[in-house]
């Protein structure tokens, strides 16, 4: 498997670069296959570059980013980019940024988001296949981090949500 690399695109923005697409049935992606292949990195702790903040991969992060309810909406080639970001979410946490809080509204979220939710952006690219050959061109994607801050002060990555294409700015690598 090819490294992973972090780019600034053409606006200065970080994007994390995608070495491959793992996931590849836009139709029907396996979630519970990449919900194993989160499991990996819980555990590990993540400091954001631009704010200091360390975040946590917790037990329930990868349960939470394949079965929750923004996930289970999602469709096609939304549904394939957020099943592959996975290769790269702890790149795309340490490049994320703009965050913003917001008080915890829901009372089954009293525990785990007792001091309320940062949201942040983050991007990433993934390669474009030709024929099933991968080319020298990327799309590029941003999305929200949701994050949970406990009773104790811990911030836990909680999902990847309002993913979208930036149409108008492609990635070209060489």
């Amino acid at each position: 498997m090819e490294k992973l690399e972090i780019v600034m695109d053409g606006e200065g923005n970080k994007v994390v670069v995608l070495p491959d697409v793992i996931f590849s049935n836009k139709q029907n992606i396996d979630w519970n296959e990449v919900e194993q292949y989160l499991i990996r990195y819980v555990g590990e702790l993540i400091k954001i570059a631009e704010t200091g903040d360390i975040v946590y991969l917790g037990k329930d992060f990868p349960d939470e980013y394949t079965g929750s309810k923004y996930t289970r909406k999602t469709k096609g080639a939304r549904a394939k980019a957020k099943a592959n970001a996975v290769q790269g979410i702890r790149e795309m946490v340490e490049i994320a940024s703009n965050k913003i809080f917001r008080e915890n509204q829901k009372e089954k979220h009293s525990g785990d988001a007792a001091n309320g939710w940062y949201y942040y952006t983050t991007r990433f690219a993934m390669p474009i296949f030709d024929n099933n050959v991968k080319t020298d061109n990327y799309n590029v994607y941003s999305g929200c981090l949701v994050i949970n801050c406990t009773k104790n002060g811990k911030m836990y990555l909680y999902d990847l949500v309002d993913i979208k294409k930036e149409a108008s700015n492609p990635l070209k690598t060489n």
